[in-house]
């Protein structure tokens, strides 16, 4: 099964499908600006990931001309898995459960990867230009599984999307030192479910 990384794209300065080489080096950068994003955030420079690929900074620019490009690329894929992600919890969870596992899924997932824990807090970057497409609209679902579970009576009304973000980023600010993240999300999803 093709990758999106495997597949011949258009190249926007002849408008012919990337030759071999040109896609191994796409793919290449992007194995790099992944690493690099989830160890260290989405402040790494471009010119850092071009070092790091092996490459000069021309040819990242030349597959990607911005580094926002560069973030949709990386990120992209990943939300469109968190999305699949919702959709099944949506499908086998009682609502309230399908919700807080999804809030939970989230937090984990950006514990171990500091570029998706930097989108998901909007440090430095517009999810807006991947969650534009709703196959990858992460905190859509979020909100939707938060509705549906506000309708069935597990999560507390009253509750919005501003104080699902402001729970999401206190969660992911905690450091991990070994249960201190887990208590955390433990005293949250306990909060926001319904009295009684």
């Amino acid at each position: 099964m093709a990758t999106p990384t495997d597949r011949a794209e258009p190249d926007t300065t002849r408008g012919r499908p990337l030759r071999a080489d040109a896609r191994r080096n796409r793919a290449h950068i992007l194995d790099v600006a992944r690493d690099a994003f989830a160890t260290e955030g989405l402040s790494v420079p471009v010119q850092e990931i071009a070092r790091r690929a092996g490459v000069g900074t021309g040819t990242v620019s030349r597959h990607f001309p911005t580094k926002e490009a560069l973030f949709v690329a990386v990120l992209g894929d990943r939300f469109a898995r968190y999305v699949e992600r919702a959709r099944a919890l949506a499908d086998a969870a009682e609502p309230g459960e399908a919700f807080l596992a999804y809030f939970t899924f989230l937090v984990r997932e950006g514990a171990v990867d500091r570029g998706l824990a930097d989108a998901l807090k909007g440090a430095g970057f517009d999810c807006t230009t991947i969650t534009a497409d709703p196959d990858r609209d992460v905190l859509g679902w979020l909100y939707e599984l938060l509705l549906r579970a506000q309708r069935s009576g597990a999560v507390r009304t009253g509750i919005d999307m501003a104080d699902i973000n402001a729970m999401l980023i206190g969660c992911l600010s905690r450091p991990d030192d070994g249960d201190g993240r887990s208590r955390v999300i433990g005293i949250v999803t306990a909060g926001l479910r319904a009295a009684g």
